[in-house]
């Protein structure tokens, strides 16, 4: 029994046990927070998504840029 108290005693003042679950916390909580967005924002995302990908492929994107130049000319 005084093995095991020794060893909860010492694993309190390890400093890396305590990092360790500190990051495990918010590793859990990140984990929470995008489960939940996805969870809210899913379907809307995914038909945006489906939108943006749309939009895309209608694009013709072997066109050449089409530019215009200005010329502008001075009397002297």
């Amino acid at each position: 029994m005084h093995k095991l108290t020794s060893m909860l005693a010492r694993f309190g003042r390890d400093v890396k046990g305590l990092a360790l679950t500190e990051y495990l916390i918010l590793l859990g909580l990140l984990t929470a927070a995008v489960i939940a967005a996805v969870l809210l924002f899913g379907q809307e995302l995914g038909a945006n998504w489906e939108s943006w990908g749309n939009w895309m492929r209608d694009q013709d994107l072997d066109a050449p840029a089409t530019t215009t130049t200005t010329t502008t000319t001075t009397g002297g």
